[in-house]
């Protein structure tokens, strides 16, 4: 793996995907390389998934890597020379670490997913409802089976999309089931749902009670899923969108005192992570005073430091 001493004059880096204005990540980095005193540029760039092959080969040798989001997640796969483990896991690759020996891809969403949770308090789940079945999803399906999960309902409008799912599930050992995107969800009190040891595919979906559920959905979109106060009450949202800001299930959340764990904390705990790529090769390399670094990118959205 190329790392930082034979990429002295790589110091271009950007987020690319489109739309991409919106994107958060220019603020997150930009606040890091200050941070460590690096004159590193990074910018947001509009590529659709037609244009990500030319865009990465016309690239000249000042540049150092690239943050992709959905589709390109997927779309770089044949691309890449060399990839970490949890990209041929998930199936996604986030980063992109550009180097004389061709594209190296890492993925560090799944990173960023349990490193929310876990800062939330949420260090283990049994039952998750996931919303959503794109690559996100797999990256979730990777981070709660490290959390132990054991069962998993996915709610999608089109079923047929978490296809992809159900191989993965099988590798990490969840009991994954698929329902729709619509309807009502079971309270908790006299639930047959509730039972940890049910298999959720042999059972009406409606009747899964989560102790934990993650939207992959984009921000702002409208579902016609019924959550009941006391499900929100005891199981904690996780939403992965962060623009707009609570998204309507947050909002619904948060009016009945529910936990939730913003989006916006996993966009940080990856950025972070990517980080650590661009500056060392590797994601399990931490970068000098990380913790000041780590601090500074949280206050540059927002966030307590």
């Amino acid at each position: 793996m190329t790392r930082v001493g034979a990429l002295g004059r790589r110091t271009r880096l950007a987020v690319l995907g489109s739309p991409i204005a919106h994107s958060k990540s220019p603020a997150l980095h930009g606040a890091a390389y200050r941070e460590l005193g690096l004159d590193w540029t990074y910018e947001a760039v509009d590529v659709t998934a037609a244009g990500l092959p030319d865009f990465l080969a016309s690239r000249d040798g000042t540049w150092r890597g690239v943050s992709l989001t959905m589709p390109l997640k997927r779309d770089v796969l044949p691309l890449l020379a060399t990839r970490d483990d949890i990209v041929d896991l998930a199936g996604a690759a986030n980063t992109v670490l550009l180097g004389d020996e061709g594209l190296a891809g890492f993925n560090t969403d799944v990173v960023g997913i349990t490193s929310a949770l876990r800062a939330s308090g949420i260090t283990g789940v049994l039952r998750v409802r996931l919303l959503g079945a794109g690559a996100t999803a797999a990256s979730v399906l990777v981070a709660i089976a490290q959390l132990g999960a054991t069962h998993v309902l996915v709610s999608t409008r089109s079923p047929g999309t978490a296809a992809h799912l159900l191989p993965l599930a099988a590798m990490l050992g969840l009991d994954l089931a698929v329902g729709p995107l619509a309807g009502a969800v079971a309270g908790h009190r006299g639930d047959p749902g509730a039972d940890p040891g049910a298999d959720p595919a042999a059972r009406p979906t409606a009747l899964f009670a989560p102790d934990l559920v993650v939207s992959t959905l984009p921000g702002g979109a409208a579902i016609d899923l019924e959550f009941p106060a006391d499900v929100r009450r005891s199981a904690t949202l996780f939403d992965v969108a962060y623009d707009p800001w609570p998204s309507a299930l947050a909002t619904s959340w948060y009016a009945v005192d529910g936990l939730v764990v913003p989006g916006i904390e996993m966009l940080v705990g990856q950025a972070l992570s990517q980080v650590r790529v661009f500056v060392t090769g590797s994601t399990h390399t931490p970068v000098e005073r990380e913790d000041a670094v780590l601090a500074a990118m949280r206050v540059s959205v927002g966030l307590a430091p």
